[in-house]
């Protein structure tokens, strides 16, 4: 007999673990010009900063706009707003979250089963 593994939906692991997520968050030129003008931006993202507690941030260019790529733990689905809504409210900017795996939740992840399963 085979064993398999309990079927676990996304909310189940989301909710047993904290997982990396991929935060891009894309700011529109004239809301970034307006906190430059008025001598807020550096604040402003060092508060968001400091209340999010990236693993890791990034600033770069996405799509020809201003733009930061964070690494976050999330614990759960309902902290996704609290990440979110201060570059919303501050910027007016786009989010997109991405989970992200490393080389050791990739193995576990049982390709080889679902390769059998669905090739």
């Amino acid at each position: 007999m085979v064993k398999r593994r309990p079927r676990l939906s996304w909310r189940s692991l989301i909710r047993s673990q904290h997982m990396k997520m991929l935060v891009n968050v894309r700011i529109p030129n004239e809301s970034f010009n307006e906190h430059l003008r008025q001598g807020t931006t550096g604040p402003t993202i060092q508060r968001i900063l400091d209340d999010l507690k990236p693993e890791s941030a990034y600033f770069t260019e996405i799509k020809g706009y201003r733009g930061l790529v964070m690494v976050v733990e999330v614990s759960s689905p309902d902290r996704v707003p609290s990440i979110a809504e201060p570059w919303f409210i501050q910027f007016n900017a786009e989010c997109e979250f991405r989970i992200a795996m490393t080389p050791e939740e990739l193995g576990n992840a049982g390709l080889e089963e679902l390769t059998a399963k669905w090739a």
